[in-house]
């Protein structure tokens, strides 16, 4: 794995931790609070798999170079 890829996996890791955390701690009548929550963090799951497949391009582009 390559720094970058640990750094976003610890990011990540600690953005699901914090938000499982805050869901835990919010009472069911804040549910408008879990749903707000609930579609940030999806948000931020589908940015970072668009980065990550960013840069799984940009390593196979390398490669690819360095090859030929």
């Amino acid at each position: 794995m390559t720094k970058q890829t640990k750094i976003l996996s610890g990011v990540l890791a600690g953005v699901a931790l914090g938000a499982v955390v805050a869901m835990v701690l919010s009472s069911d009548k804040h549910s408008d609070m879990k749903s707000k929550i609930n579609d940030w963090f999806c948000d931020l799951f589908d940015k970072s798999k668009d980065k990550l497949a960013g840069v799984a391009d940009a390593v196979k582009e390398r490669v690819d170079h360095i090859k030929s």
